[in-house]
């Protein structure tokens, strides 16, 4: 489940060049317009000087008005030189939550749109606060159950107007929340986990509720390793160390598997791959620690970790090591993208997290993704699957691109909301992604989610006919009840999209699984290849969606993307409006009110 971190604002510029597109992808010619004096090959420090004057010169379209500051969070440069500027906003000094905004510019740096979290103005009614700071954390506490820190004052610009608050986190025994209270009428505005856990609280009910346990399946251990991926070579007496050395994992889903680790003198390793940003796995032991470094270093002096068994610590470390490599490499492979956050990064595991944790999430405290073992009645194993890390993972890359929030939070911590819907759809589409990048024998790439968990119903959820999924009651299309949807439910609706792009409506069988994707009109959708379809669609999360985008927004992304990387006029850029149109999401349903 999304459970995002309503963040403090970031000064820093974070600075990132990444291809948008796969191999062979013909790009569309640059923007026209009105150019300015600039070179395209201008620094990315002018290019933000650029954008952000023109939000303020355009601010009938962005919404950028006096009191406002914008703080460049992301620079992403194109191959056809176009340019887009992620900003977050302050207003008065103030963090501004839902102000975010992506200024676009030609080659020349010349604005040619904007897309806005907030189509109205962030400032509040009034700058004065009747709560004090005291006040608004004893709510937040009360609200949240646990220990609140300091209270910080913001503009809440969610939810179709602003509003003075304050922003309190809260930390009780199971992790942290973060708590948003109106500063004039002390109103609870937001409740949320700030942890992404891949079960929703409304699932485990559901499979309490029918008896159902999750014992998914292992793969065999004794098969020999891959060769494929493996980068550095063995150590030997002449190595300087730390060395990257060939590996092997004993995994608990995926079999015996190739491991990049570090030769730390002779005859001794650790779990970290120096080929991928000093990437690492560590033990929990037990613990609910949030701070990687209190993990436990899995060390060894065979370079052989695990034995495909729970009975060793190191098997489940061994999966979710060549999960989060392999998710890594899918990134950097299919987009250029040099980690999570697209900052060189290492990408970081504990596994072993807590005692009888049923779950395993992206923790954006930690900035790492935390497995438990399972609580030995509805889980029986650590949820360190392929498809599960790669699902977690990407709700990493969404929070470091569009932020993409949930609209409201039940007592129970489950969410709801388009935004939110749309950020585990992405999981899910990217998730699978990356079963068909690693493509190992003993977890057959597909278009299922968790369809190694050992559910009844043989996967939690689909892409191709989301209603199959029966414990979450995802759904195949768009209606306005869509808002009131839990985001898992809800996520049907642009996955379903994405795979009617991909593949195309009807029955068609791939690797062995047989799919039948049903359309809202009745039409046929002639797909154009999961390889354009996953282009459009990560062009559109980190070029054109924002922490508010809906699923009617999301079309306008993708269409958007489409005709950056294809045409106006090509079959790629009609097919994605077909694939919406099939779900029921059209230009002309879209709802007169959002955000």
């Amino acid at each position: 489940m999304r459970r995002p971190h309503i963040r403090s604002v970031a000064v820093a510029i974070a600075v990132t060049t990444a291809a948008t597109g796969l191999a062979g992808t013909a790009f569309a010619g640059p923007s026209t317009g009105e150019r300015s004096a600039v070179s395209a090959g201008t620094n990315a420090s002018a290019v933000v000087d650029a954008a952000r004057a023109a939000a303020f010169a355009h601010a009938s379209a962005t919404g950028v008005s006096k009191g406002d500051e914008l703080h460049a969070q992301d620079v992403m440069t194109d191959p056809e030189g176009a340019r887009h500027v992620r900003f977050v906003r302050t207003y008065n000094g103030l963090d501004v939550l839902g102000g975010d905004l992506v200024v676009h510019l030609d080659r020349g740096l010349a604005y040619t749109g904007v897309t806005r979290a907030a189509d109205h103005a962030v400032q509040p009614a009034t700058g004065k606060a009747r709560l004090t700071a005291d006040q608004a954390a004893a709510k937040a506490a009360q609200a949240a159950k646990g220990e609140a820190g300091g209270a910080q004052l913001v503009v809440d610009a969610r939810g179709g107007s602003s509003a003075l608050a304050y922003q309190v986190t809260v930390t009780d025994q199971d992790g942290t929340n973060t708590v948003v209270v109106d500063a004039v009428t002390g109103k609870v505005r937001s409740n949320t986990p700030d942890s992404d856990e891949f079960l929703s609280p409304k699932l485990l009910d559901n499979l309490r509720k029918h008896g159902e346990t999750l014992d998914p399946a292992t793969g065999s251990a004794s098969e020999a390793p891959e060769a494929a991926g493996l980068l550095g070579s063995g150590a030997s007496a002449v190595t300087p160390y730390p060395s990257a050395a060939k590996g092997t994992g004993k995994t608990l889903f995926v079999g015996s598997v190739g491991l990049t680790t570090t030769a730390t003198s002779k005859g001794h390793y650790q779990l970290k791959d120096p080929s991928r940003y000093g990437t690492e796995t560590r033990d929990a032991k037990g613990s609910q620690t949030e701070k990687f470094s209190a993990g436990a270093k899995f060390t060894n002096t065979t370079d052989v970790w695990g034995n495909g068994a729970t009975s060793n610590r190191a098997s489940a470390a061994a999966d979710a090591q060549y999960g989060i490599t392999k998710t890594l490499d899918f990134y950097k492979s299919t987009f250029g993208r040099k980690g999570i956050a697209n900052n060189s990064k290492a990408a970081q595991g504990m596994v072993h997290w807590g005692s009888k944790v049923a779950n395993a999430f992206w923790d954006p405290t930690c900035n790492c993704m935390l497995y438990g073992d399972g609580d030995g009645k509805t889980f029986k194993k650590p949820l360190v699957v392929l498809d599960v890390t790669g699902h977690e993972l990407t709700h990493g890359v969404v929070d470091a691109t569009a932020k993409l929030q949930p609209t409201f939070v039940d007592a129970r911590g489950n969410q709801y909301g388009e935004p939110g819907a749309l950020n585990e759809s992405l999981a899910d589409i990217f998730g699978s992604n990356v079963e068909f990048y690693a493509n190992n024998k003993n977890d057959t790439p597909d278009y299922l989610i968790g369809e190694k968990l050992g559910l009844s119903q043989k996967f939690l959820r689909r892409l191709d006919h989301p209603s199959l999924d029966k414990l979450e009651g995802t759904i195949d299309y768009w209606s306005p009840d869509t808002y009131y949807t839990e985001v898992h439910a809800g996520s049907g609706v642009s996955s379903h999209a994405y795979y009617l792009l991909a593949e195309g409506s009807g029955k068609k069988t791939i690797n062995g699984v047989a799919y039948d994707s049903p359309t809202y009109n009745r039409s046929t959708v002639k797909g154009i290849g999961r390889s354009k379809a996953t282009a459009i669609f990560y062009r559109a999360l980190t070029r054109y969606m924002v922490s508010t985008t809906d699923f009617h927004d999301a079309r306008v992304a993708t269409l958007k993307a489409a005709k950056d990387l294809y045409g106006a006029n090509s079959t790629e850029y009609k097919t994605v409006d077909n694939a919406w149109a099939a779900v029921n999401v059209t230009a002309a349903n879209t709802p007169a009110a959002r955000h």
